[in-house]
């Protein structure tokens, strides 16, 4: 992928008319380990602590998700898809995100994670059963990798709408009229996370669980410090996957952003976004179509605050792909749909993110004021 050729004045190379304008310059990162201790499958599920578990049901059920198990400290919720649960909310004190689980692609990879990272393995309470190794990440995020015993069956999916294209008309004498219901989830698709360790924790993730790279955002006129924005796909060889099952980028906290679910198309976003905002929630941002993962995408905050992302038709991406560096700016979030908001962009001051700028610029960590100003101005390019 990183052949280039020359054609009269022109040089084109891989990454034209790709997913990114422009590939790596001499020495910049590669976005890829050498010598991973093990390559993770996919991402497993998301772990929250909430303190009104009736209240979080509803909304999961008003959002799409199935309900795998409840109990009176545990709400797990699934999509259609066969495989794991997408989210556990156990009962605590605090409404906070407590860290990602990913899915190891054999059990025999638990064993040489533990060893390569002096843990150990050990039975995971999970539906269906199955094993565990509990890490810590750079960022003091818990990540567990997880060996499944038995897999959730699936469900019943929610039919895409027969569309008419030009002259290819697929439907005749008969009219759409998409319900007004839920949006059916399918399977959870990725999370990202804010770091003040960006560099870090990304080589972490990378050496650590084998994860690559599919594009870098850098900040205008510091690309020479490198990037501050990683989207970051599982490897499967030649089997495509998500352009991003992992995003994270630098900020002056550490902490979740937001996380995103699958569903079957742009009616099933709409149609489930209508009965959301007929239900009183709010809509963060959307609907809309991402650049760096081509992603429909609409956006919405839970009773909590915490942000959930509808998508569906993204990107899938092989072992084949190389990083694609871009200028990290709000205007190259989505390539059509309203501006993005003060809400996603985590722009609204508050006294909490003053507290993290403040501890970010006073800590040992990647954020300096340079750093901080270049975040600022992309927020507004």
């Amino acid at each position: 992928m990183s052949e280039t050729r020359v054609n009269g004045a022109d040089v084109i190379t891989a990454h034209q008319d790709l997913h990114s304008e422009q590939g790596a310059l001499r020495g910049e990162h590669p976005g890829r380990s050498r010598n991973p201790v093990i390559k993770v499958a996919d991402l497993a599920w998301l772990e929250f602590e909430k303190p009104d578990l009736d209240r979080a049901e509803v909304f999961a059920r008003d959002f799409g998700f199935g309900i795998a198990v409840r109990s009176e400290s545990e709400l797990w919720l699934r999509g259609t898809f066969a495989g794991s649960p997408c989210m556990v909310i156990r009962r605590g004190r605090t409404s906070r995100f407590i860290g990602p689980a990913f899915r190891a692609a054999e059990r025999a990879d638990l064993d040489r994670l533990a060893r390569a990272t002096g843990t150990s393995v050990r039975d995971a309470d999970v539906p269906g059963g199955g094993k565990v190794v509990d890490l810590l990440d750079p960022s003091g995020f818990p990540v567990r990798v997880v060996h499944c015993g038995e897999e959730l069956p699936a469900l019943p999916e929610q039919q895409p709408l027969l569309l008419n294209f030009g002259t290819d008309h697929r439907r005749t004498n008969v009219t759409q009229r998409p319900p007004r219901e839920p949006s059916r989830i399918q399977r959870l698709g990725h999370v990202v996370l804010e770091t003040r360790v960006f560099g870090r924790a990304l080589d972490w993730y990378l050496d650590t669980l084998g994860m690559i790279v599919s594009d870098f955002l850098f900040l205008d006129g510091q690309r020479d410090r490198g990037p501050t924005m990683a989207f970051i796909r599982c490897d499967q060889g030649s089997r495509a996957v998500d352009h991003h099952t992992l995003a994270m980028h630098l900020g002056p906290g550490n902490g979740y952003v937001h996380s995103a679910y699958q569903v079957t198309d742009l009616d099933s976003i709409a149609a489930g976004g209508e009965y959301l905002a007929e239900r009183g929630y709010q809509r963060s941002w959307g609907i809309g179509r991402h650049i760096q993962g081509s992603q429909l995408f609409d956006y919405w905050r839970d009773p909590d605050h915490f942000m959930l992302e509808h998508f569906a038709d993204g990107d899938l991406f092989s072992c084949d792909v190389e990083p694609g560096w871009a200028p990290m700016s709000t205007s190259g979030l989505a390539q059509w749909g309203p501006p993005a908001t003060r809400d996603f962009l985590g722009a609204s001051p508050s006294p909490r993110r003053v507290r993290d700028v403040i501890e970010a610029l006073r800590g040992d960590n990647e954020m300096d004021p340079a750093r901080l100003l270049g975040l600022l101005k992309a927020a507004t390019s």
